[in-house]
């Protein structure tokens, strides 16, 4: 008997022994190669290790527990321990061989495999190595298709970058998120930047911290997915992952010689703190992810100093009346006693000058160099805000999956918000002009804009099977406000009585879209059969909200609101008029306000088929029809087809279009434009129903058409791990929406003279449907993992782009604006430049990953092709050489869950070319010192380098 307890507890004791042991395996990829430096964690807690350099791991844990694996470049696993010994298989995470949504509806279409192309980029392991932390920025540096650049002295796109693909309009790429259409931003670009007149997506509304991969269609999808495709699709997949807590801080600064104004140093300095948190629902693998973030972007300056003149001679007068305790706002009234009084104590000889009349030349008379020393000030103190303005702002996304049964019904959603405040700045106003007034500041000023951008949206849907079909139903809403309030500024004309911060007013944007989606994959028809239909109603608002009215208005000398012709508005001592409005940006009044909408309805049908293992045939239609300017059916034809195993030719043709945005249709207000010489004029942007537009013929909007064609070839060698794909491409478009030149009225009391009046504005500008354009280039993306050696691993991606956008054919002018000669002014010369020259038409990227068990080690090499100037004066168009951009960084694993990383974005301190002291016609366009660096063509930013460190704490 006691042979049988001995028994037991033999057995008892090594079931406790194999509960509580080390559970040891090897993790290799899917070639079986072993991984060094995997992580292997027990789910919810803190014990983890790391393979070694044959890829062996031991880990205390027992049977039941799980394992979460994970590996740079690789999905992460959760494994079940139901052995000792568990040997684990990870694959490739976000290779070319991912199975992808963008571009195909076929639930089992790869990235190589697919007939056009699409780049699948793995933001979540980006952002633990890259210097960028924003998303435009993150895509700026990987995707070579893709450019955006932070913009600067450009009112409201200093605070939203605008974005594209392929060289294309920002409102030329859709953005999905999940596969569900994106709001776009309220904001219209009217400014001096690329993308002029255009209304992109905000993608800086959305953390990084939420993003598992983003997948990019380079290639004409408006068949498919509807207006704006036109240059391709950019679609954002949302973390799904439970689990697992992931923190991030990152902090950075420029260290530059041209930091703090050109004097070295460090400046511009910026913080983010990132996290996400994902738990599991139900015992289906539901989920419910947690994504935000939280930054402060300093400003910085890369102007010198001012060049130009800065005092006269009546600024010396207000200097002396000042410092007697004068009222200086006295000095402008006609008895010009105090005037005289004043001048001779300063010793200016007025010539015996009495009248007004008399001493304005007199007083008009440059005296800057005397004015400076006297004052105690120096020409910098005058400068601008010339780079990067400061933004303040916080995202949070969360995304939701819950499936119901075991036949894959599912409940979906995903939701965000963010909130923004920006302050940039614009010109510096000098107390030698009429817009300055200077009781107020006696040394001028310099006007701020101040913006507060919010942005909400949420998704809802529900997708399951009814019969064999699989069936989406999903309801998409989303909306963009963006207010402004300008301070430390003034509204000249009001004089004393004015305000130095203003309500602006602002716009607001709200998209709702309602889709249906209904596919089946036919496994014994040919060798693959999608079938894809549905429909899309979508409901779209755009509002325009007055500001307070010392903002817009304009005042007489009374301080009466000017709304006669007759009325005369205030005069600065010299006789000119005092602008009205808020200085830098003024406000919107209640003739701008509105609200607008329309609706739209869209079904389409998607045919995907294999009709052997070697030809892959995609078919696509839609019909759409706009509630303001008709229906519209596209057509998309591609093909796949394997010359052998590893190699296949692909290629598409289609139709698309691009209907005008609400914005570009209603949008009407009068800003601040600076010319090419920095001189200031006050612009109406007038809508294309409005008289101003009919006295000159110009049309009212309608869509953007497209035909495209591309053609490519993907080849994968396994045994080298080496994936390339090359694309070429050729778009058309017709009737390409632009922001016109300014017209300004003869001056001799026409109706167009007074439409400019009561607008507060000297000059017009519309968006008009006025050129055609074409565009070609060519894509170039090679992939390549390897095991340099023993416990490294090596990834390497080689991408390009070369492109070319040009405007063909006639410029679309009306007879009425043929006969005055004005056809040059409603396609300007600045526009063509921004439209073909002035972004980087060639983008090289060299990326190179080197892992081990406690290492990484990133390299990232960018070339940028050169850009022209963008103005209207030929003899200036300078052209700024291709630069070539360095960034590097190092990671540290000093625990599984603990990783510290330092780096640098522009290693070299790379700038671009300065702009030259003289061009061809004698001048040039520095205006005057403000520009050492062209704000109208962008290659990389004038940041200069970015040192950053980051630290990442995963807790699974």
């Amino acid at each position: 008997m006691k042979q049988y307890y001995l028994v037991i507890l033999v057995l008892v004791f090594g079931a406790i022994c194999t509960a509580n042991g080390q559970i040891s395996g090897t993790v290799s990829d899917d070639q079986g190669v072993p991984l060094v430096g995997a992580s292997v964690v027990k789910k919810g807690t803190t014990i983890g290790t790391t393979t070694d350099f044959d890829g062996n791991y031991s880990i205390d844990a027992i049977l039941g527990d799980r394992l979460i694996v994970s590996f740079i470049g690789y999905e992460p696993l959760e494994v079940l321990v139901n052995s000792t010994i568990l040997n684990i298989t990870l694959v490739s995470g976000l290779a070319l061989s991912e199975v992808i949504i963008t571009g195909s509806r076929n639930p089992n279409r790869v990235a190589t495999e697919s007939t056009v192309p699409v780049d699948v980029i793995d933001v979540k392991e980006l952002a633990k190595v890259g210097p960028q932390v924003n998303l435009n920025q993150i895509l700026n540096y990987v995707a070579p298709s893709f450019t955006s650049n932070t913009q600067t002295i450009s009112d409201g796109t200093d605070h939203i970058d605008p974005a594209s693909l392929r060289g294309l309009g920002p409102d030329q790429v859709l953005v999905l998120i999940n596969g569900k259409r994106r709001h776009t931003s309220s904001l219209v670009n009217v400014n001096g930047t690329f993308g002029r007149g255009s209304v992109g997506t905000d993608l800086n509304a959305i953390p990084a911290a939420s993003i598992q991969r983003v997948e990019v269609l380079r290639d004409g999808a408006a068949a498919q997915y509807g207006s704006d495709a036109i240059a391709g699709v950019i679609n954002i997949i949302l973390n799904k992952g439970s689990g697992e807590l992931n923190l991030t801080v990152t902090t950075g600064a420029n260290f530059s010689k041209n930091a703090n104004g050109q004097t070295g140093g460090s400046d511009g300095e910026a913080t983010n703190v990132a996290g996400s948190y994902g738990i599991s629902l139900g015992e289906r693998g539901g989920y419910l992810n947690f994504s935000g973030d939280f930054d402060v972007r300093q400003d910085y300056s890369r102007m010198k100093e001012w060049e130009g003149d800065v005092f006269n001679q009546y600024n010396t007068v207000e200097r002396f009346a000042n410092a007697d305790g004068y009222d200086v706002s006295a000095l402008l009234d006609d008895d010009v006693t105090d005037v005289i009084q004043y001048a001779n104590a300063a010793g200016i000889d007025i010539g015996g000058a009495t009248t007004k009349a008399e001493l304005q030349p007199i007083l008009s008379v440059d005296n800057t160099e005397s004015e400076l020393t006297a004052r105690g000030l120096v020409r910098s103190d005058f400068n601008m805000r010339v780079g990067q303005s400061a933004l303040r702002g916080g995202r949070f996304f969360a995304n939701f999956a819950l499936p119901l049964d075991d036949y894959g019904t599912e409940l979906y959603s995903f939701a965000g918000i963010s909130s923004r405040t920006g302050n940039s700045a614009g010109f510096y106003r000098l107390p030698n002009q009429s817009r300055t007034y200077t009781p107020a500041y006696l040394n001028g000023f310099l006007p701020e804009i101040n913006s507060n951008i919010k942005d909400q949206s949420i998704a809802i849907g529900i997708k399951g099977k009814v019969g064999d079909w699989s069936v989406d139903f999903s309801n998409t809403y989303g909306r963009n406000a963006f207010l402004y309030t300008i301070g430390n500024t003034f509204n000249a004309s009001l004089q004393s009585a004015s305000p130095t911060t203003f309500d602006a007013g602002g716009f607001s944007f709200a998209q709702n879209t309602t889709n249906l989606d209904i596919t089946q994959f036919y496994d014994d028809i040919f060798s693959g059969f999608n079938v894809a239909f549905g429909g899309e109603y979508r409901y779209e608002n755009y509002e325009i909200v007055a500001g307070q009215e010392s903002s817009y208005a304009q005042y007489t000398g009374a301080g009466e609101v000017i709304t006669l012709a007759t009325q005369q508005p205030s005069q600065d001592f010299f006789g000119s008029s005092r602008p009205g409005g808020s200085q830098v940006f003024p406000g919107f009044s209640p003739n701008n306000e509105l609200s607008r909408d329309r609706s739209s309805i869209a079904g389409y049908l998607d045919l995907e088929a294999d009709f052997s293992e070697k030809v892959l045939v995609s078919l696509a239609a839609r019909f759409e029809n706009y509630s303001d300017f008709g229906s519209t059916i596209n057509f998309k034809l591609s093909s796949r087809v394997k010359i052998t195993e590893e190699i296949n030719l692909r290629g598409a043709v289609n139709t698309g279009f691009r209907a005008p945005s609400l914005h570009q249709i209603y949008f009407n207000s009068t800003s601040t434009i600076f010319d090419q010489n920095g001189n200031p004029q006050e612009v109406g942007t007038f809508s294309n129903d409005s008289r101003a537009a009919n006295l000159l013929g110009i049309p009212n909007l309608k869509e953007e058409t497209s035909s495209s064609v591309s053609l490519g070839l993907t080849a994968q060698i396994p045994d080298a791990n080496l994936t390339i794909t090359g694309d070429g491409y050729f778009v058309r478009i017709n009737d390409r929406v632009v922001y016109t030149g300014q017209f300004v009225g003869p001056g001799t009391g026409t109706e167009l003279d007074n439409l400019l009046r009561q607008a507060n504005a000297s000059a017009a500008s519309f968006f008009a449907n006025a050129i055609d354009t074409e565009s070609r280039g060519i894509d170039l993306v090679i992939t390549q993992r390897a095991n340099v050696w023993d416990g490294w691993m090596l990834n390497s991606t080689l991408a390009a782009t070369f492109s070319k956008t040009q405007q063909v054919g006639e410029i679309k002018a009306s007879q009425v604006l043929e006969d005055a000669g004005l056809v040059d002014t409603y396609f300007p010369e600045d526009s063509r430049v921004y439209l073909e020259e002035a972004v980087p038409r060639t983008k090289v990227n060299l990326t190179f990953n080197l892992s081990s068990e406690k290492w990484i080690f990133f390299l990232r090499g960018v070339y940028f092709g050169k850009v022209t100037e963008a103005t209207t004066n030929i003899d200036r168009q300078q052209v700024f050489s291709s630069k070539f951009v360095t960034d590097l960084s190092v990671s540290y694993k000093a625990t599984p869950s603990l990783t510290f990383t330092v780096g640098a974005n522009n290693l070299f301190d790379t700038y671009p070319d300065r702009a030259a002291e003289a061009l061809a016609d004698g001048g040039n366009n520095r205006s005057d010192g403000r520009f050492d660096w062209s704000r109208r063509a962008q290659q990389f930013g004038i940041g200069g380098r970015f040192l950053f460190a980051r630290v990442n704490f995963i807790l699974k």
